[in-house]
């Protein structure tokens, strides 16, 4: 990681400078380290003297030269400028660039380790879409964006678990239960009403005959036979949840059951504790919790007036047990669009809990519209109906299905082009980053029995390759950046500067030639490629392929 090393010179040079009386004795606030846009400016920048030189009673020009004039030489720095209004510039050393294929190579899959989560334990829950019906493409968004988050998180060295939440209990399950029983019933050509807030999707009319073929009438006959046939279905829904999952490649450490916090009377639990602290109002024949004593614009309904728990009470308690019984030190919630308002009530019931409301960080992703080149695809070709995830991973694949998911920041609604996710051609930007994980097994395969061992690095020094160190030692950076802010959407686009940064060193720099010790040189550093390009991959959950 260079940016602390960048920063500890400046920290240590503003000491010297204050010690000489070159600056005043003034604060020197936490110093920051960017990328500049503009990469004639240089490798890394700092704008340290314009976020002093009003305390310091100096021009930052000034300040900046000050700065560099007491700065202590580095085997990584070749050159440093102070450039107008006030940046000190810095552009690192070719020699000690080439020297790094080495220490990149040597950490393998660990490259990109930071060490910012210190062990921390970590829930990110994403996904949890009701088991009313089968997923839908909407929950690849969310799916892949909750995994790639937990492989980021983990690789910033915390603890993290993955958790799908089922929502087993509540009224929308009785809707969903009485469905099913109806389309069973009418399977085997009973007149059964169907519940009028009841769901109507053809999925349930092939459960309805899927579960009569199996069962026959024993049901209908059946005193409980709606709720016994309910959790029948219920338990088919989400085994047809993890098959999908299962081909789009994730995995959770944990299904939890909404139906549990019930059953262990957690639900009642909460209700009390937040009755105790002051929280809990009754009027209209309902229990409320108060969040405007928090600050929300309104009160919200914990239990209705016929006795049923809403939603948010159960949820009040799934959170009680994430932080409180499991002892999560942070949790993160990836919820769909539909949430959005949920969000600040969810974070008033915990710190009235007595939670700190810090720990809960939730991020809610925008819509999604899935298009054939300019057409929208508005509804499925199999069935008219709804479009399921199964089919789209079905079309284009999981690899390019997380790729596109992930391509946006999740604030932002996004296009999904079904038909650009399937060319086999650079136009695709899966494809593009794959072929060149693939190129670099070719190169490798091509160099047969030469071994790159104790290869001459110092001999790297034509730009292109220069350039792609660059990027490849940008990694660990990133993955500080996303594990911070929780964006996992810079991934893909990373992905596809590296693999373009390859591809141009590839056409410029012929990899084995008869210069027997370049070759070696290069072999190390292409080796170092597909090091960093397969990690990059694996925390999007896709493939980084050997051939194409």
């Amino acid at each position: 990681m260079i940016k602390p090393q960048i920063a500890e010179l400046l920290r240590r040079a503003a000491d010297r400078a204050q010690a000489e009386g070159l600056l005043p004795a003034i604060t020197v606030p936490d110093i920051t380290i960017e990328q500049p846009q503009n990469a004639a400016h240089g490798d890394y920048a700092s704008n340290l003297p314009l976020r002093i030189a009003r305390s310091a009673g100096m021009s930052p020009m000034a300040i900046g030269e000050r700065l560099v004039q007491k700065l202590e030489p580095a085997p990584f720095i070749a050159g440093v400028e102070v450039a107008r209004p006030g940046f000190i510039n810095f552009t690192l050393a070719d020699a000690w660039l080439a020297q790094q294929v080495g220490p990149i190579l040597e950490a393998g899959p660990e490259f990109g380790r930071v060490d910012i989560g210190r062990g921390a334990r970590v829930q990110v829950e994403f996904g949890s879409a009701n088991p009313t019906g089968p997923l839908t493409v909407a929950f690849g968004r969310g799916g892949t964006l909750g995994d790639a988050l937990a492989s980021i998180l983990a690789l910033a060295s915390y603890r993290t678990e993955r958790e799908y939440y089922v929502n087993d209990a509540g009224t929308r399950m009785d809707a969903f239960y009485q469905s099913a029983f109806a389309r069973y019933a009418q399977a085997q050509s009973r007149e059964v009403e169907f519940p009028a807030d009841g769901y109507h999707g053809a999925y349930m009319v092939e459960l309805g005959k899927s579960l009569a073929t199996e069962f026959g009438d024993r049901y209908l006959h059946e005193a409980d036979g709606a709720q016994a046939l309910g959790r029948i279905a219920l338990d088919r829904m989400v085994a047809s949840a993890r098959e999908d999952l299962d081909i789009m490649g994730v995995h959770y450490d944990c299904w939890f059951n909404e139906q549990s916090l019930f059953d262990s009377g957690l639900v009642d639990k909460v209700i009390a504790l937040l009755d105790e602290r002051g929280y809990i109002d009754r009027r209209e024949g309902a229990i409320w919790f108060s969040s405007t004593a928090l600050g929300e614009d309104k009160d919200n309904v914990l239990v209705r007036s016929n006795g049923i728990p809403t939603y948010f009470a159960s949820d009040i308690a799934y959170h009680y047990n994430k932080f409180v019984e499991r002892g999560f030190d942070r949790v993160i919630d990836v919820w769909g669009a539909d949430h959005q308002g949920h969000v600040p009530r969810m974070r008033a019931a915990i710190g009235a809990l007595g939670i700190d409301q810090q720990r809960l960080r939730v991020i809610v992703h925008q819509l999604i519209t899935l298009k054939r080149g300019n057409e929208i695809v508005r509804m499925s070709k199999r069935t008219g109906d709804l479009i399921t995830l199964r089919e789209v991973l079905d079309e284009v694949g999981p690899d390019a299905s997380r790729f596109f998911f992930l391509a946006r920041s999740a604030d932002s609604q996004m296009d999904f082009d079904l038909e650009l996710a399937k060319k086999q051609s650079n136009e695709n930007p899966v494809y593009y980053v794959q072929y060149a994980h693939a190129r670099i097994a070719s190169i490798l395969e091509y160099a047969g029995d030469l071994d790159p061992t104790g290869a001459d690095l110092s001999l790297l020094r034509a730009e292109p390759e220069m350039a792609l160190i660059r990027k490849m030692l940008a990694f660990p950076e990133l993955v500080e950046l996303m594990a911070t802010r929780l964006e996992p959407h810079h991934l893909p686009y990373y992905c596809q500067d590296l693999a373009a940064l390859f591809h141009q060193f590839y056409k410029q720099c012929r990899v084995v030639s008869e210069d027997l010790e370049l070759s070696k040189a290069r072999l190390q550093l292409v080796r170092a490629a597909k090091v960093v390009l397969a990690n990059a991959l694996h925390l999007m959950g896709i493939n980084a392929p050997e051939k194409m």
